[in-house]
């Protein structure tokens, strides 16, 4: 007589095979790169939840990357916290984003950028939060994945490679690298089987890279900011 084997997920939604990428329950933002989501639980980038980006240095086109999801985000607000450069309208546009829409936090410890992040996390008032960081404990990374679990926000940090040798309670794990045409990225982490080659994922060059007069048509977040619009905190 044979038994039948009740799948995973049907016992319980945390649970997958190895073999298998989980099937879970989880909201996902699609990631807009068709061979980025098919190797991902869900298919997308899981909302609720720590995702870490490993990069060689802030800027690789992490942003570039998250373009398809943030644009997704409507009228709701982005923040971001620590960002290494100061977005401009320009840039911004490209990705999908107006300039009212995005909250830019500056911190001069890293104890108040991590308050900031999860008092904005428990808010649950910003359809996305990325945060660049070059050091976090690991108990502040499970104290911001425990706030992001309690709500419906996307939640990015963007972290040095090097903290792929470090454990974390991400739920999923990147490391990016740049290559001639956009990204390189290996999956370090995922809720399913180990991926050994890396993805190619193009990506396009943002406005103000293509402009002969970007020096001349760029527009600080500040300068805009100086008008009065909420763009900007400094804890």
């Amino acid at each position: 007589m044979s038994t039948a084997i009740s799948p995973a997920e049907e016992i319980h939604p945390s649970l997958w095979r190895a073999s298998q990428l989980a099937r879970g329950r989880e909201r996902v933002v699609d990631t807009g790169y068709p061979a980025l989501s098919a190797e991902l639980p869900g298919g997308g980038w899981p909302v609720g939840a720590l995702v870490d980006l490993l990069v060689q240095q802030a800027g690789v086109g992490e942003l570039r990357l998250l373009r398809p999801a943030l644009s997704a985000a409507g009228n709701r607000p982005v923040a971001l916290v620590q960002p290494p450069h100061t977005p401009d309208g320009l840039g911004l546009s490209y990705i999908g984003l107006s300039i009212g829409q995005v909250l830019r936090i500056r911190a001069q410890k890293t104890a108040d950028a991590l308050w900031s992040a999860e008092q904005i996390l428990r808010a649950g008032s910003c359809s996305a939060l990325v945060f660049w960081t070059q050091y976090a404990k690991s108990s502040s990374l499970r104290r911001l994945h425990l706030a992001a679990q309690s709500s419906e926000t996307l939640f990015v940090m963007v972290r040095p490679l090097a903290a792929a040798q470090d454990s974390s309670p991400a739920l999923l794990r990147l490391a990016l690298r740049p290559s001639s045409d956009g990204l390189t990225v290996d999956i370090v982490k995922r809720r399913g089987p180990a991926r050994a080659e890396p993805l190619s994922i193009p990506l396009q060059p943002t406005p103000v890279l293509l402009s002969r007069h970007a020096r001349l048509s760029r527009r600080p977040l500040a300068e805009v900011a100086a008008r009065g619009l909420p763009t900007e905190v400094v804890v």
